[in-house]
């Protein structure tokens, strides 16, 4: 039986008469799609993923499984109507913290029309991306069992300043926030960061490899693609990252892909700096006066 998914934060949703995406209850994603251009150059990508053996494994798998096409009827109810078939990347953790993060200052791909090009370049200038070479899209945060999630709105922080975005990325990795918290709140002790972010499999470990990869690879441009962060409290839920949203791939003409790689080195370096933040207050005195207990700087 097809479902909405609970814990879908960014891209296209099934509400309000509109068509989103459905889930099942054997681990699959069913993405409607698009009609225009923007859906067979989503399924030639993957396509193309999957045919490629100059592709590593542990590359491979920072990308949802493809299963094909196939018709199933629409969330809105319109009929049948063609979805990729993907790997639900969240059907194995109970209580998720999921952020989407949009990577790249310049959202556009070179054959958009100029209209397409003068709409994504107005949303890449008011919200972080050109400033930081990413944007947060969305994000969850589970609180509690009782009190449910943290999940504030999309606009509260999709144009906000470098501050406001670390301070973001610190509440995602904290354990004193409440499901009303405000995206711009300075109260968070990133107790799960070191869990999260840190260790030779946590988040920063698995963008650097993936970094590693974008140092090299000259397959594909990757123009507004989302890197999805995903943890879970639970035991044996392993902190991880995927690559979501294809449509808009293109052929790199063999040159590395700058775009994409920048955004994915900013984010790096404020995880980074989160991460050594953290540990330089865990090992000094409270006192210090560089330092304040949540592990940042102490002259905002």
């Amino acid at each position: 039986m097809f479902k909405i998914p609970d814990h879908q934060v960014a891209g296209h949703q099934a509400s309000n008469g509109m068509m989103g995406p459905v889930v099942d209850d054997s681990g699959l994603f069913f993405k409607p799609l698009q009609k225009d251009e923007r859906g067979s150059k989503e399924v030639a990508f993957y396509k193309s993923l999957a045919s490629n053996i100059e592709v590593p494994d542990k590359i491979r798998a920072y990308f949802p499984a493809f299963h094909g096409t196939q018709l199933i009827p629409a969330s809105d109810g319109s009929g049948l109507h063609p979805h990729l078939v993907l790997q639900d990347l969240i059907s194995s953790y109970k209580n998720p913290s999921i952020m989407d993060i949009k990577i790249g200052s310049r959202t556009w791909y070179p054959q958009a029309s100029e209209e397409y090009i003068q709409r994504c370049f107005k949303k890449d200038r008011e919200t972080s991306s050109l400033a930081l070479g990413f944007r947060l899209s969305g994000l969850q945060v589970h609180v509690s069992k009782e009190a449910g999630y943290w999940k504030p709105d999309r606009k509260c922080f999709q144009n906000s300043s470098a501050e406001i975005v670390k301070n973001v990325l610190k509440k995602f990795v904290s354990s004193n926030i409440s499901a009303d918290s405000d995206a711009g709140d300075l109260d968070f002790d990133c107790a799960f960061a070191p869990s999260v972010y840190g260790g030779s499999n946590g988040i920063l470990a698995q963008l650097l490899e993936l970094k590693s990869w974008f140092e090299d690879q000259k397959f594909y441009h990757f123009y507004s693609c989302s890197v999805l962060m995903v943890w879970d409290k639970e035991p044996n839920a392993a902190a991880a990252i995927k690559l979501v949203d294809f449509a808009h791939v293109v052929d790199t003409k063999g040159a590395i892909d700058h775009n994409f790689l920048g955004g994915l080195c900013s984010l790096i370096k404020f995880i980074s700096e989160i991460l050594t933040n953290h540990h330089a207050c865990l090992n000094k005195p409270c006192s210090d006066s560089n330092l304040n207990c949540n592990g940042d700087s102490s002259d905002r």
